[in-house]
């Protein structure tokens, strides 16, 4: 029999099954589960549990859950995976923006959803993806952030600034989802972050520069795009995720 001796997870979902299911499902793998039905007592657990990670349902009976995001994050960086039935772009985005750590559609694989888990909490124990000596690495690729260069192995890649600035944050926040938004903010600044085109183009330019340099194809798939939402740099947690599509 599983002990229940990992980190906690705080789930909150309204669906009695779903909410069962997915309780007997986490403690089987090791984790420990406080649940919650509607975001008033979601809120009460939060604040007298302190979980390691919440599990967020947004259609929740009493309030929407981006309400206890917002709580949450005002208090603490814990990470906050949603699970929603609310596919619309604009909603993954809105939630992502507020300080959701990554965001699962249902209906969902299991074997998914716990790879996403297990990356979001790797992150949260490791926040910074970085060596000491200032390098970001994915496999063969390193990024040198003190020689401000970027290498597969031996073999130097020539970037654009810009095309610099998208891989390193990237590399930074690798497994996790990041906002196009967000990169626009990051590399161009608060001006440029509806200018969605700007990404498209330089990334693709990044992936063939990549591409170029890494004629083994060992990189091939490691930028994956959520379509409208924004790019993640595969991390090794989630090879098997199946929602997001090749950039």
């Amino acid at each position: 029999m599983t002990t229940q001796a990992g980190p906690t997870i705080l789930l909150v979902e309204d669906d009695e099954d779903t909410r069962e299911a997915l309780r007997r499902d986490l403690a089987g793998r090791g984790f420990r589960v406080e649940s919650a039905s509607d975001g008033r007592t979601a809120l009460q657990r939060w604040e007298t549990r302190r979980p390691d990670l919440v599990l967020l349902d947004l259609g929740l009976p009493d309030m929407d859950g981006a309400r206890v995001l917002r709580r949450v994050r005002r208090e603490a960086a814990t990470p906050v995976v949603i699970l929603s039935a609310r596919g619309e772009e604009a909603t993954k985005i809105a939630a992502l923006e507020a300080g959701a750590d990554d965001y699962v559609t249902k209906p969902f694989a299991v074997g998914e959803l716990h790879a996403r888990l297990r990356a979001v909490l790797r992150r949260a124990a490791r926040p910074l993806a970085g060596a000491d000596d200032g390098t970001l690495r994915a496999g063969p690729l390193v990024l040198d952030n003190v020689a401000h260069e970027v290498r597969v192995e031996a073999t130097r890649v020539d970037l654009t600034p810009r095309e610099f600035e998208i891989l390193r944050v990237l590399l930074a926040h690798q497994g996790q989802l990041v906002t196009r938004g967000r990169l626009l903010r990051a590399v161009w600044g608060e001006a440029y972050q509806d200018e969605h085109h700007y990404l498209h183009v330089h990334v693709s330019q990044l992936r063939r520069r990549l591409a170029e340099a890494d004629p083994a194809g060992r990189l091939r798939g490691l930028f994956v795009a959520e379509p409208g939402v924004g790019y993640r740099v595969r991390g090794p947690e989630l090879d098997a995720d199946e929602d997001a599509t090749p950039a």
